[in-house]
């Protein structure tokens, strides 16, 4: 599978002119070459893939583990840090050579470093080359997508008999996070937002110690990961019974997030999808309580295209997995948000996540 990926970047470099692409993004190189090594906010490896060649670069902290995971690429063990290793590969530097980057992850001061290593090569930004290469899915990618939400369902049943008033919200995050562990996921997919009372009213709020409260929303945002894969779900719950308010307000996002995922089709835009989730939310009066779009691409990548936004320009297509999760956020009061993953299909999609929608008041 990789060699084929490589193969396929290739014929990409080519059609773009490029004599190689530098790669150094974590979740791009396990995609691309099997590597899954180092750490996505600091990787050590450097893939560098020309028209007939890949080489992989890292040091000897990495390289054992390079050489068990590592297909379609050559090894070379570089004597300091990938990167630094560069200046001693002459082969890869030459006057007016092109090489493409990841420029909407390289760090200004690793682009510098990396024309250090290249010499005289000509550095050229391109974003999300790798991920339009991985953004239809296979049918093992997807499997590996399903077992990460199964994961992320399973743990979320095992937190409803935990979670009470009380407890802090960080407690209640690394019970989640644990269970996570303990069904398989390799590692949270991202940090997970857990917010309570007012606080739900923060969409990407961290947990934090505030004690979760009777009458408080408690909103979930988290997701596993598997085979480098990751989930994506958000449930919003209810500690004791629910006001007549957070019954209407919980009522309008569960309708908005199916008349969304019913407009999911191959086909179909990304900004259709948002606006018919939109709409609901819209005539419930609540408009201006939604301020973020409606879903998002997952993979390997945790946030990647399709985009379903009020200014998204993607075409869903069959094999693309991407989020449904719009929100309503009353600042001081409250929040609610659902959202599942859900695969695109020709003739509509196929919600991933098992979880229960319907309002829970524990």
């Amino acid at each position: 599978m990789s060699r084929e990926r490589i193969k396929k970047f290739q014929a990409w470099i080519k059609k773009e002119n490029l004599d190689g692409f530098i790669i150094r993004r974590h979740e791009s190189m396990r995609y691309l070459c099997g590597f899954s090594g180092g750490s996505p906010v600091e990787p050590d490896g450097l893939l560098i893939i020309r028209q007939k060649s890949a080489d992989f670069i890292t040091d000897f902290r990495y390289y054992e583990q390079a050489r068990k995971e590592l297909k379609g690429a050559r090894l070379i063990k570089g004597k300091k840090e990938s990167i630094a290793s560069l200046k001693n590969e002459t082969k890869f530097q030459g006057k007016n050579l092109k090489y493409g980057y990841e420029s909407d992850y390289l760090t200004c001061y690793d682009r510098k470093r990396l024309q250090e290593g290249l010499g005289d090569s000509i550095l050229l930004p391109y974003d999300g080359a790798v991920e339009m290469l991985s953004i239809i899915k296979d049918k093992s990618e997807v499997d590996m997508i399903q077992k990460a939400v199964d994961i992320g369902d399973a743990a979320f049943d095992r937190i409803l008999g935990y979670v009470k008033p009380g407890l802090r919200e960080r407690e209640v995050c690394a019970e989640l996070e644990y269970q996570m562990m303990m069904l398989g996921s390799e590692k949270p997919a991202f940090e997970t937002i857990l917010a309570s009372g007012f606080r739900s009213a923060l969409p990407h709020g961290s947990a934090s110690n505030k004690k979760i409260a009777r009458g408080d929303f408690v909103t979930f945002d988290f997701g596993a990961t598997f085979g480098g894969y990751v989930s994506d779900m958000t449930r919003t719950v209810v500690m004791g019974k629910a006001t007549a308010r957070q019954k209407k307000v919980y009522e309008t996002v569960r309708r908005a997030q199916l008349a969304g995922i019913r407009k999911v089709k191959s086909g179909i835009s990304g900004k259709a999808v948002d606006a018919a989730a939109r709409k609901i939310i819209d005539k419930a009066g609540y408009k201006r309580y939604f301020r973020h779009g409606t879903g998002h691409g997952i993979g390997l990548y945790v946030h990647s295209r399709p985009s379903a936004g009020p200014l998204s320009k993607d075409i869903l297509k069959r094999g693309m997995v991407l989020t449904v999760e719009p929100g309503i956020y009353f600042p001081g009061w409250g929040g609610v948000r659902i959202e599942d993953d859900v695969l695109v299909t020709n003739t509509g999609c196929r919600v991933l996540n098992s979880a229960p929608k319907k309002l829970l008041e524990l």
